[in-house]
């Protein structure tokens, strides 16, 4: 591997688990950063709104298209 920068070779290189788990040993990383930011999806607000609202909001909307063009499509027939 090729680092720019040294200290972050060292620390790199210090974390535990290279000889058996190789490049994976970072995955609990990544796992308490993702939990992390499902987290902050669900219970940070701007406004009155968080992504989950706006999902739900969105998914009802085109639920409701999807249904208004179905009952059009069987009028017609």
């Amino acid at each position: 591997m090729i680092f720019k920068s040294i200290s972050l070779r060292n620390i790199l290189d210090k974390w535990p688990g290279k000889n058996r788990f190789g490049i994976y040993r970072f995955l609990p990383i990544f796992f308490v950063l993702g939990a992390a930011l499902e987290f902050s999806m669900i219970k940070w607000t701007v406004g009155e709104t968080n992504f989950y609202n706006t999902f739900k909001k969105r998914r009802a909307h085109d639920i409701v298209q999807e249904k208004i063009a179905t009952h059009k499509v069987i009028k017609i027939d």
